[in-house]
This record gives structure tokens, sequence and C-alpha cells, in this order.
């Protein structure tokens, strides 16, 4: 009698792992139970490293605008500020791009608040 091996499927399975993890150093990227700790530790990174990225973006565009409007003599709270109760309806992603590729339309927006220096 001869052992059974699991076949196809158990083997497909062990494949697909172990693709995912071409690349890794060492045992992480042959070993089939490395190569499964070390994948599902990726997909953690993974999961988490989606939602800092959007917080590390966030930051960056602050801080573009921060610098553009203070070129403008105004911080950048009172600027969001004064564009919240003029009804403008840009947000900071935008806002970021306007201050770094078009100055002269940042200037514009910074007037429409009624905030910039003259």
């Amino acid at each position: 009698m001869s052992r059974a091996k699991r076949g196809f499927k158990a083997r497909r399975r062990r494949n697909r792992v172990l693709q995912q993890t071409e690349g890794y150093f060492l045992g992480r990227k042959n070993r089939f139970r490395q190569a499964v700790e070390v994948l599902r530790h990726a997909w953690e990174y993974g999961y988490v490293s989606r939602a800092l990225k959007k917080r590390d973006f966030r930051r960056l565009w602050i801080v573009r605008i921060n610098a553009a409007a203070r070129m403008q003599g105004v911080t950048y709270s009172r600027l969001v500020a004064g564009l919240k109760k003029a009804n403008v309806g840009l947000d900071r992603k935008i806002l970021s791009d306007i201050a770094v590729a078009d100055p002269a339309g940042f200037s514009a927006v910074v007037k429409l608040t009624g905030l910039a220096k003259s």
C-alpha cells in the first residue's frame, strides 16, 4: 500500500503561496511553513500601510498648503476656515496641487476668503 500525498489541490495551494513569496530572503521563499507565516505578516503590513498612506498624503498636502498660504500672509488654519466660510468646496489635495503648480491661481483662491494681505 502506498501513502496518500494529498495530491493536486494541496500542491496547487502550496505553489500559490510559494509564488507569492518569490524574492523573499533565504527559506522564507521556498519553505512552505515559513512562507505562509511571512505572507500573512506581509498581508497585515499591507492592510495597515494602506491606511497610513492616506494619513501621510493628507499631512503632505497640509504642509504644502500651509507653506503657500504663509507666502500670501495667511496661516493654514485661517485659510481653511475662510474657505469654509466662503463656501469654497476645494479639498486639501486639489488645494495642494494648485499651490504647487499654479501659485497665481492659489493667490486667487486666497483672495476669495478676504484674508490676503494687500
